[in-house]
């Protein structure tokens, strides 16, 4: 299906980046000869017309000091930027396949946020290292991955005294139509700021790593601000400099949602930060995540009339969980879901990504349809640990 189908990621090579590079630096001089020229030629015109006249501009003076107001962009951008890695990730492989992404300082002890799938080639038995903006290179272990959330903790050996995390806003709180900033490599290139709005909020996205087989869910923000591959994992900000979310995946022209080498075409998703925060928390203090769970099998397929209770569960099992929350709320199979906390349910997908906005132990309100008739139920959300 075209909705909520994983799409591989290709992988980024970061030999080819130096490449891109060069050539990006030859078009720019190949622009500024021609505009060059051009002003050369009408300095010329000019003086055959009136040879009196100088080819000299003048300028007015500069002034003393120029200082960004705080708030600007620019400030934004110079005060975040220290606390904005470029991620090195390297298999343990024969061939030593990697890719390039993006973290931020979580905390003063080392530890760097960023999306699993970033790390995920480097997890066993490969290597990480961490490169800060002003060109300082460390080493780095992971500590914790959730693929289901794609979201990766790493701290960095012999962590330097002077990190300065970034602060960590309130994405319940975001608007649609406020500012936001994204810090990242896109394509290997270090330390690059885009800037755009929140374009919506709770937009359902499934990704996959290309790998595993395995997908990831989130309610996301979506921005427009430009993120390419190679931003994965790194801060996206307001305008007070917080971060909101982390920018983890793209939609791209002729494509599902996920990672693919094209480019922005405006259109970004950032697991929200109130989310991520919890995962990095449990996974600095587990090294395993924790995910919320209603203990039933939906259908992951259909789209359009909810999320329908399947008739087995994976392997033949029950597709209600005996004695756990859905059960105990009444649900059976054939039941199809159509709203989760009062926000519609169109799919399987959407229903997975609602209820990873929450935490085990909180008490959600399910809209349901049997038999042609709605009903809702209470439920109390289960838990799961670790990735299955």
């Amino acid at each position: 299906p075209s909705w909520g189908a994983p799409v591989p990621p290709a992988p980024e090579p970061p030999r080819r980046r130096a490449g891109g590079l060069v050539a990006a630096v030859l078009v720019a001089a190949l622009v500024a000869g021609g505009v060059g020229g051009g002003i050369g030629y009408w300095a010329a015109t000019q003086r055959d017309d009136d040879p009196t006249a100088s080819t000299t501009v003048s300028s007015g003076d500069s002034p003393a000091s120029f200082k960004r107001d705080p708030g600007t962009v620019a400030a934004v951008a110079a005060k975040a930027l220290p606390s904005v890695v470029t991620i090195q990730a390297k298999s343990g492989g024969a061939e030593g396949e990697g890719g390039t992404g993006t973290g931020f300082v979580y905390d003063k002890e080392g530890h760097i946020v960023t999306n699993n799938h970033v790390v995920a080639s480097a997890a066993d038995g490969g290597t990480l290292s961490v490169t800060f903006s002003n060109g300082k290179t460390y080493d780095a272990e992971v500590v914790g991955r959730a693929e289901g959330y794609d979201v990766a903790v790493i701290k960095l050996k012999n962590a330097p005294s002077n990190l300065t995390p970034l602060p960590l806003g309130d994405s319940d709180r975001v608007a649609v139509g406020d500012s936001t900033i994204a810090i990242g490599a896109p394509f290997g290139l270090s330390n690059t700021v885009t800037t755009g709005i929140i374009s919506a909020k709770n937009r359902p996205v499934a990704s996959g790593d290309g790998s595993s087989g395995k997908n990831s869910y989130m309610s996301a923000l979506q921005t427009d601000a430009s993120i390419n591959p190679g931003n994965s994992g790194g801060p996206l900000l307001d305008a007070s400099g917080a971060v909101i979310g982390i920018n983890s995946a793209i939609q791209s022209a002729g494509s599902g949602y996920g990672q693919s080498q094209a480019g922005s075409i405006g259109l970004g998703f950032a697991i929200p930060v109130n989310q991520a925060k919890n995962v990095a928390e449990q996974l600095i203090k587990t090294g395993k995540p924790v995910y919320p769970v209603i203990g039933a099998t939906v259908n992951m397929q259909e789209k359009g009339e909810g999320a329908t209770i399947a008739a087995q569960g994976s392997g033949g099992t029950p597709s209600v969980t005996p004695n756990g929350p859905a059960a105990k709320a009444g649900l059976k199979a054939g039941d199809v879901i159509t709203a989760f906390d009062d926000h519609p349910i169109d799919s399987g997908p959407t229903l997975i990504s609602e209820i990873w906005t929450h935490k085990p132990g909180d008490t959600v309100k399910i809209t349901y349809e049997r038999g042609g008739k709605t009903a809702t139920a209470t439920v109390t959300l289960g838990e799961r640990t670790g990735d299955s």
